[in-house]
């Protein structure tokens, strides 16, 4: 299985519109970062995790060219907010493209997207095959993909775990019925915005905290604000097995 971090930011991403500090100034490659997702690979199956509003460039930057399904965490804006350019693959693959999502998150995608629900609607819309998600595990073609409930301040979402890889999110708190699905993960992603606290995101310690309770082979953090200060900065204070994730980074598992 190939794991692709397509974007490693947040919507306080790398760089910020007229931010003058030095991450947004004077940062290397790893510290520009577009906002949060991951793309699966497996034998003939590719998915991705978010579609937020980077996700056109994404997929051009990637030279994306074949894609089965969007699995999507939750219904904020930075992460369903590319669900418009699906339609390139939509006049690709002359079908719908299979959008994974709580019955919550698919009512929010059907009011941000509402013209490409009409019952009539305008050709060449984004065509959404909206598919139920719970907290049940799913298979989409060779991927099977175990959904983590946590807890984002007061909303739940949805991390995965697909075979040894277990990818989280948007959260602050981890249910220890979760974290007994993460146990055993060979690699672990965790979100941490900035080194201060947060009221609905891990900041970094909280974050380590949890990769240090399940520490796996490898362990990530992901969806990381210009907050958190420079990649080569940061990690020379990390624990041996734990780096923070760049956009472009690519795994073997």
């Amino acid at each position: 299985m190939k794991v692709t971090f397509l974007g490693t930011g947040t919507s306080q991403g790398i760089p910020v519109v007229g931010c003058k500090c030095e991450v947004c100034t004077k940062g290397a490659k790893k510290d520009n970062r577009l906002r949060t997702s991951v793309m699966i690979t497996q034998n003939n199956t590719q998915i991705n995790i978010d579609a937020g509003p980077d996700f056109r460039y994404q997929m051009l930057r990637a030279h994306v060219d074949k894609l089965d399904a969007i699995i999507i965490t939750h219904c904020h804006k930075d992460h369903i907010a590319g669900l418009d350019d699906i339609r390139s693959f939509n006049y690709l693959y002359k079908k719908a493209m299979d959008i994974y999502a709580m019955p919550r998150d698919q009512e929010a995608i059907k009011r941000e997207f509402s013209y490409a629900f009409d019952e009539m609607p305008y050709p060449g819309v984004p065509d959404m095959n909206l598919i139920d998600m719970s907290e049940e595990p799913f298979t989409i073609g060779d991927l099977e993909i175990i959904p983590l409930p946590v807890m984002h301040a007061k909303m739940k979402v949805m991390g995965f775990r697909i075979g040894d890889f277990s990818y989280v999110t948007d959260a602050n708190y981890i249910p220890e019925e979760t974290m007994n699905k993460m146990t055993g993960s060979k690699v672990v992603v965790i979100n941490a915005l900035r080194k201060k606290h947060h009221a609905s995101h891990f900041n970094l310690e909280e974050a380590l905290e949890v990769l240090k309770k399940l520490h796996p082979e490898k362990g990530y953090i992901t969806h990381i604000s210009h907050m958190m200060g420079l990649q080569a900065d940061v990690e020379k204070d990390l624990p041996s097995f734990v780096e923070l994730a760049y956009d472009g980074l690519e795994l073997e598992l």
